[in-house]
């Protein structure tokens, strides 16, 4: 058994080295352009936090891109401390740190660890954003998810970067964002559709469109067509370069028997799943790791700490800044169905058993069945979940794993750059050619 409580965040990695290539996308090419002053392109990320990792891990998996790319900008991720802390980063990019929040189920902002009201949380965290932005003054601003930021702390700074004219606003977008009603509920609001129109240049979605097509889904996005690039999911096998090390003690020290990782997000809600895989009777020549996640509750992860002492081929790490190699060393993996958690499955090809958070609708359900409808994972119903499911499912002979990366485009990272370059540098048609479509298309070299 394996029991581990960790906080440090280690070491920065040195930078990998930089590829040679050079994508293209309707006649433009990644080059490296500089901004009016003549100095290489600065670029800003936000990730609003609240909840998990997933913006921050997406963010971070677009700033490594950028830097090894032919653009080699200087990034900036504005985030929550605790995740900054904890990812590794390659040579190029820092952070400015937010303190953290916590979003309450009726809708209010609280704050995670300090003892101060809503009011000035927001206030501190908007001065923190509006501070960073005003002194980086980056050339292209990329968001995460919500276009005012939580709670509109982004509001200020919007305003402020449009008045000097100067930054590319992106906002970037998972490929399912929750179910229709809510959706339509969010973007209802005035003030989105009137701050993406008012603030950002592009839309950029994270997604394949031949799995679920946001535009076609959610009406509320018609008017600003123009603005939508479906980029493809972001594939996840760069990070290991920048992974592997942190990850290599905790590799060697599992059996070498063949490993089913169990995945439940940031662990606020994954104590269910984590329990069932802690009770599944797993074959004879396989082992199990839960990873819990940084929010999972302490009286939790005790009672799970009990029953991976009860299961000597159990073991339990309460996080890791970085799962990636785990599952590329994983046989199978069960996890709850986050978009980062699904990039790094279909990254891999792993064979998954997808068991979605409680609650029909979510964008986790769809994302699952979209994927199960294409043969990529399969799903199980959290109301079928239990022990004997779980184990049932690590017994079964799978066959070779799905080959995911030849049935959906993972190719989000390599085309990030040409986006970015194409906001700093308009794309000039190649002759012959019509001008670029509100969704685009793509070759690779």
């Amino acid at each position: 058994m394996t029991r581990s409580r960790r906080n440090g965040t280690g070491p920065r990695l040195p930078a990998t080295p930089r590829p040679h290539w050079r994508t293209r996308v309707q006649g433009v090419s990644a080059e490296a352009p500089t901004n009016g002053a003549g100095r290489p392109c600065r670029i800003a990320t936000y990730s609003p936090g609240m909840v998990g990792f997933g913006h921050i891990r997406r963010n971070a998996s677009i700033a490594q891109a950028l830097t090894t790319s032919p653009l080699h900008p200087t990034v900036v991720m504005i985030a929550e401390a605790w995740q900054a802390g904890t990812l590794p980063m390659p040579h190029g990019v820092d952070c400015v740190t937010l303190p953290a929040m916590r979003k309450e189920s009726e809708g209010h902002y609280v704050s995670r660890f300090m003892d101060v009201s809503d009011e000035d949380l927001v206030a501190l965290r908007s001065k923190v954003i509006h501070g960073a932005m005003e002194a980086f003054d980056p050339d292209v601003l990329i968001v995460d998810h919500l276009p005012l930021g939580a709670a509109r702390e982004l509001s200020d700074t919007l305003s402020m970067l449009r008045a000097r004219g100067r930054t590319h606003c992106v906002l970037g977008l998972r490929d399912v964002l929750q179910d229709r009603a809510t959706v339509h509920r969010m973007w209802s609001d005035p003030a989105h559709l009137e701050a993406v129109q008012e603030h950002y240049d592009a839309i950029w979605v994270y997604a394949d469109p031949a799995v679920y097509d946001l535009m076609h889904e959610h009406q509320v996005f018609n008017g600003l067509a123009s603005r939508v690039r479906f980029t493809g999911y972001l594939d996840q096998r760069p990070r290991l370069s920048h992974a592997a090390l942190r990850a290599e003690a905790l590799l060697e020290s599992l059996p070498p028997d063949r490993l089913a990782l169990c995945l439940v997000g940031g662990g606020f809600d994954g104590d269910a799943l984590a329990e069932a895989f802690l009770q599944a009777p797993l074959p004879t020549d396989m082992s199990g790791l839960v990873v819990t996640g940084p929010y999972m509750p302490e009286e939790t992860w005790r009672r799970l700490a009990r029953l991976t002492a009860a299961a000597p081929r159990m073991h339990l790490i309460d996080f890791l800044a970085e799962p990636l190699p785990l599952v590329d060393r994983a046989d199978r993996v069960v996890a709850m169905g986050g978009y980062n958690t699904i990039c790094e499955v279909l990254s891999l090809d792993k064979h998954a058993l997808i068991v979605p958070r409680a609650g029909t609708g979510g964008d986790q359900w769809i994302r699952a069945e979209r994927m199960r409808d294409m043969g990529l994972i399969e799903t199980l119903d959290p109301a079928a979940l239990g022990p004997e499911a779980l184990g049932a499912w690590l017994a079964r002979d799978l066959g070779p794993p799905p080959a995911c990366r030849r049935r959906i485009d993972l190719g989000g990272l390599d085309r990030i750059p040409v986006l970015l370059g194409e906001l700093l540098s308009p794309p000039v048609p190649a002759p012959g050619t019509a001008a670029s479509s509100a969704v685009g298309t793509w070759s690779v070299p």
